[in-house]
């Protein structure tokens, strides 16, 4: 008997895993772990990370309110198009606004594609003292302004459908509850 190529595709399931919280939360190392997790297993994965989005996809939109949305728009757009073919993508992105990432939710549940909103929990006094790309230390210097979280503002989700505090646990462990989500929920074995 052979499976058809049709057959194949109902058998991957893809979703977009949105990693949102403050900079230096550690969305992106969480995501790189669990994509090197799965990739093992032999999933199709993409990490989506928001500052290659930036330069590659929104380069030229600013740090306004209506750029991070169309910024927010565009990632969405995308994830949910790798997802509904098959592909698990993992999105760590910080998308400050509440209406921005329900929009993105919104996109995903009318065209039937599994999401699923990851809040890295990390305290404001942790990413700053992690500072992983020197953002905190330049907007105390007075160098930087609109820093999410501190002179912007991250609204922070209600009800995600995980949510980890990463100051509390190590990567692995980190990746291994996003793991664990992802088959309680049927999207991965």
């Amino acid at each position: 008997m052979t499976t058809s190529p049709r057959t194949l595709e109902k058998q991957v399931t893809g979703a977009t895993i949105w990693l949102t919280g403050l900079p230096s939360a550690g969305k992106t190392t969480i995501a790189n772990e669990l994509a090197a997790t799965l990739r093992a297993e032999g999933r199709r994965v993409e990490v989506l990370d928001g500052d290659e989005i930036r330069e590659f996809l929104s380069a030229g939109l600013g740090f306004s309110r209506a750029d991070r949305h169309t910024n927010v728009q565009r990632i969405g757009f995308l994830a949910e198009l790798l997802a509904r073919n098959g592909v698990l993508a993992l999105v760590p992105v910080i998308a400050p606004y509440a209406d921005s990432r329900e929009a993105v939710r919104t996109r995903h549940q009318g065209a039937g594609t599994a999401y699923l909103e990851v809040h890295i929990a990390t305290p404001l006094d942790v990413c700053s003292v992690r500072d992983v790309k020197g953002l905190y230390a330049k907007q105390a210097a007075g160098e930087l302004s609109g820093l999410t979280g501190v002179d912007d503002p991250y609204e922070v989700p209600e009800s995600p459908d995980l949510r980890i505090e990463s100051q509390h646990q190590t990567v692995q462990e980190s990746a291994t509850a996003l793991r664990a989500l992802l088959t309680e929920r049927g999207l991965a074995a």
